[in-house]
This record gives C-alpha cells, sequence and structure tokens, in this order.
C-alpha cells in the first residue's frame, strides 16, 4: 500500500467535477482509494477518515485543492497522480448546447422566456436577480450566501411588480410540471405549495403523487420565514397560487418560524380562500388553526391532509401504513439480535428538512437528539463530526458542503460517516433518508449498499446487530427508479419505510425494543 498526495496552491473547482475525477482516479488500475477535494478542514477530516490525510495536505488551505491516492504500490500512486493535470484539463460541454455569457444576450435570444434561473456565487446573483425582475421575469436563485439585506430589496421588488422572487437558497421548484433545483417527478394536479423547505418540498410532492398532483410548488428559502426577511416570499408565492385557477388547495410547509412571521403568512394564506394545509414543523396547533388552515404535524400528514381536501374527503390520522403485527415482527426481528447496551439512534441525513421532521418524532419518543442544527441550542453538538447519544446530522449544511458536491449527490462523506457510527458499541439504529429525483445522484441506494455491508460487519464483529432504517423520497417517475431502489437497500438488510416520520417511528421502536408503542397510540 501507498499513500501519495499533491496540494495545487489557489486552485478552485467545482465540487461535482472534483467527485467525477475521484470516481475516474479510483477506477485505475492498482487504486484502491482516491480523492481530490478542496482544502476545507472538514474535508481533511473525510481525508484524515479515509487514511488519505499526508503532511502535504495538513498544509492546504481551503483554496488549495488536494490530490490524494492510496495504490497497491509507489508506481501506481505516482502514475494516478500523473493523471490529474489531463483530467482537470477536460471540459465538459454538452453538443449542441447555446451557452449565453449574460443575462442580458440570453433575454434578447428567447425575449418570450418568462423565468430566470441564477446560479453563480452568491456575491453575484442578487445583481443579476434585479436584471431579472427589471426586465419583468419571474426569478429563481439556487445560490446561496445572499446578504440579508438584498435578499430582502429583492424580495420587496418582487412584490412591487408582481413577480414571484423564489430564494435565495430555492433548492427545489416545480413550475407548470418543469423541475428546478433538486426535484422529484410527480403528476401535474389541483395542490400547490410554497415552502421554505427543499426537501419538505421534495417529501410533499412525491407522497401527493400516489393519489393526486401537483400545480406548483414554490421553494421561497430558507431564510424566507425568519424574522428579519418577514416572509416576503412566501407572501408573493400565496398570491401566485391565488390567481392560478388550476390551483384548489394550498400547503405551506416550513420549519418553524417566528410566531409574528407566520401570524402573517397565515392570514395572507386564509385571503385567497382556497383550503390551506399548514406544516411548520414544531410550531403548535392553535397558531394554524385559528386563522382557519388545517394543521399538519409531519410532511406526510400534510401530504394525506391536502389530497383529502382535494377529494373533498377527511383523512384519517395514521402512525404507519403498515398494519402493528407487520410493525411488531421488523420490531422483534431487528432488535432482538442487539448486544447489551446497544440503545442510540444516529441519523444521517441528506435533507435539512427531513432531519428536522425526524427530530421533533424522536424528541417525542427517546428523549434528547443532539444535533448540528439542534432543536434546542442546548443540544447542540459540540463537533459536527461526533456524535453524542441520540444524534440527528443535517450533512446538508455548509459546514459539510463547502468545497464538495451536496450530499444527495456525493455520498463518500455519509458513507465514511456510517462506517464510524458503526464502530460506537452503543449505536443501535441508523437512519437514512434517500432523496432521489432531477438533480440527485443516479444511484444512491448503489453508493450506500457498500458502506452499509460493512458496517454491519464492523458491528458483528463486536457481537452486537447494527439495524439500518430508511426512507426513500421518490417516485415511480424519477429516473433512479424506484422501486430498484428500494430493493436494493432492503437486499442489504435495511428497513425501507414508505415515508420519512415513518422511519423516524420506527428507528424509536427498534432502539427501545419496542417500549415506546404507547407514545405512539
Amino acid at each position: 500500500m501507498a499513500i501519495k498526495s499533491l496540494v495545487r496552491k489557489n486552485e478552485y473547482r467545482d465540487s461535482v467535477v472534483l467527485m467525477r475525477i475521484s470516481k475516474e482516479l479510483e477506477g485505475l488500475e492498482g487504486v484502491k482509494k482516491a480523492s481530490v477535494m478542496m482544502g476545507t478542514d472538514n474535508n481533511k477530516q473525510m481525508l484524515k477518515d479515509a487514511g488519505l490525510f499526508t503532511d502535504e495536505a495538513r498544509g492546504a488551505g481551503p483554496n488549495d485543492l488536494i490530490i490524494a491516492v492510496d495504490a497497491a504500490s509507489e508506481a501506481l500512486a505516482s502514475q494516478a497522480l500523473s493523471k490529474v493535470d489531463g483530467l482537470l484539463a477536460v471540459k465538459e460541454e454538452e453538443k449542441g448546447e447555446v451557452v449565453y455569457k449574460t443575462l442580458g444576450s440570453a433575454l434578447s435570444a428567447m425575449p418570450d422566456a418568462n423565468l430566470v434561473v441564477i446560479s453563480t456565487p452568491g456575491e453575484f446573483a442578487a445583481r443579476e436577480a434585479m436584471r431579472g425582475l427589471n426586465a419583468g421575469k419571474h426569478v429563481m436563485i439556487f445560490s446561496d450566501a445572499v446578504p440579508f439585506e438584498e435578499e430582502i430589496e429583492l424580495k420587496e421588488t418582487a412584490l412591487d411588480k408582481k413577480l414571484l422572487l423564489l430564494g435565495p437558497e430555492a433548492g427545489t421548484s416545480i413550475i407548470g410540471g418543469v423541475g428546478l433545483g433538486f426535484a422529484n417527478a410527480v403528476k401535474r394536479g389541483p395542490i400547490g405549495v410554497v415552502g421554505a423547505a427543499g426537501t419538505g418540498i421534495q417529501e410533499i410532492t412525491r407522497l401527493i403523487d400516489g393519489e393526486s398532483g401537483i400545480t406548483h410548488a414554490l421553494g421561497v428559502g430558507g431564510r424566507d420565514l425568519s424574522q428579519k426577511v418577514g416572509g416576503l416570499g412566501t407572501l408573493g408565492a400565496l398570491r401566485f397560487l391565488a390567481a392560478d385557477r388550476e390551483t384548489k388547495v394550498i400547503v405551506i410547509v416550513a420549519k418553524a418560524p417566528a410566531t409574528s412571521v407566520a401570524e402573517k403568512v397565515l392570514k395572507a394564506a386564509k385571503e385567497t380562500r382556497k383550503p390551506v394545509v399548514a406544516c411548520l414543523l414544531g410550531a403548535p396547533k392553535t397558531l394554524v388553526t385559528r386563522h382557519g388552515a388545517t394543521y399538519a404535524a409531519t410532511l406526510g400528514d400534510a401530504a394525506a391532509k391536502a389530497i383529502a381536501l382535494a377529494q373533498n374527503k377527511k383523512p384519517k390520522e395514521v402512525t404507519f401504513a403498515a398494519p402493528q403485527k407487520q410493525i411488531e415482527a421488523i420490531v422483534e426481528r431487528e432488535a432482538g439480535n442487539f448486544a447489551e447496551g446497544q440503545k442510540y439512534i444516529r441519523g444521517l441525513f441528506s435533507g435539512g428538512t427531513l432531519c428536522t421532521e425526524a427530530m421533533l418524532i424522536l424528541q417525542e419518543l427517546v428523549g434528547d437528539i443532539y444535533s448540528n442544527v439542534p432543536l434546542k441550542p442546548r443540544l447542540k453538538l459540540p463537533s459536527a463530526n461526533k456524535s453524542k447519544r441520540h444524534t440527528c446530522v443535517d450533512m446538508g449544511t455548509e459546514e459539510f458542503t463547502r468545497g464538495t458536491p451536496h450530499p444527495m449527490i456525493f455520498f463518500k462523506p455519509r458513507c465514511e460517516r456510517l462506517l464510524r457510527e458503526a464502530k460506537d458499541w452503543d449505536v443501535a439504529v441508523v437512519l437514512l433518508d434517500v432523496v432521489l429525483g432531477y438533480g440527485a445522484n443516479l444511484d444512491p441506494a448503489g453508493e450506500l449498499v457498500g458502506a452499509i455491508a460493512e458496517a454491519k460487519k464492523i458491528m458483528k464483529k463486536s457481537n452486537g446487530h447494527l439495524s439500518i432504517v430508511a426512507s426513500v423520497c421518490g417516485t415511480a417517475s424519477d429516473p433512479q427508479r424506484l422501486e430498484a431502489q428500494k430493493k436494493k437497500l432492503e437486499d442489504a438488510g435495511v428497513v425501507v419505510m414508505p415515508s420519512n416520520a415513518e422511519a423516524a417511528r420506527m428507528a424509536a421502536l427498534i432502539a427501545t425494543k419496542g417500549k415506546v408503542w404507547g407514545k405512539l397510540k
């Protein structure tokens, strides 16, 4: 075994490109592992976990490029490193694609276009978005790191011009059946969604897809319902859906906002004169119901109630889709193999809203949940890279994604974290979300199953059993093929549940050996 590395000073490259180069290097003869990434602190930790950390890498800064390989010999390691220049020089160009250098030239070439999508670095995003609004176009900002002041100015301008301003950090939207950013393939139908939560939108829309469909799903950005922004984007999106004749029911989804902002948004929702379902994760029920909206405690609950309203039916309150006896059999099978002392749950999430929903459910069943995005300040992890007791980690936050692709695309960090969790003797259950759809990895289950098998082996060597519970956020029309993804996971010994909420409940039942059944009834 030979581990060698190179560091390129001040050589920034797109994280998705670096991920692809890493895979190409790992495909070379004699190469066991390879990583090409920027020298951020989190990436250095990943290199340490992978056994690829070297003295050269130690001195790299966040703007430096690290190339590290583990090969069967010094010669093969050097040979792999010699391929890097050629791989970095390759430009990926879509044949036949027309590239416009400025927004102005694009608008001149396509004057009838009515939506501009901005995905530039945050420092330039607001300027380009304002140009789009001034040209009379709706705007979606995929970019993050846009200052609050600029976000507010853009949203106030959009409201004045009666245009949509989605974002910043609008990771998911579906407009007229077309998915933008990360989005699942869902049927058209009578339900419109407004969300300050990307994977929240995905979970609700894909669950609706089974029995109904979506007119538009409008992602307003994770900061929109903050006290500073005051829900300006949500107000614009509600106005848009109110005017849309095809939208019969509206769903609002977000993590619990400030009460004053929630009041303003729910009042505006009532003024649409359309049935509204509000899923404000963690907010009290009375806050929602006193404005005439239908309360939903979970994302699955929101989908079910929206479908029922669209069909003029009353939704049933259910904890699990499967019969209790079937759930009990799974719990007995999984928990019956635990060693003495196995009790903790570790959630490793690619979706921030899915992580929050799971924590809200778990805290009612097993108690405090530590996190890098905690429900309470006292439950903040000292280090996001190290779990504590019951832990749920959102691996899509900036501390994890700086210099690497989003975890819906790049699975190496989550796979390595899974192996670390398996080495904790008191861990009983690992809880995962697997997100499908456009923009996501084309074979997420395939990326995970190797690490799942290895993690189970690690725990078995300690005479224990590692139970892995997951939900797959996808539809039958997604490019990854939902049933094929579920089968890969199930074949690897994963307990696959129909929703994120059901997966969290199942994780709690297994970890406690069924002792929390009473809290679920």
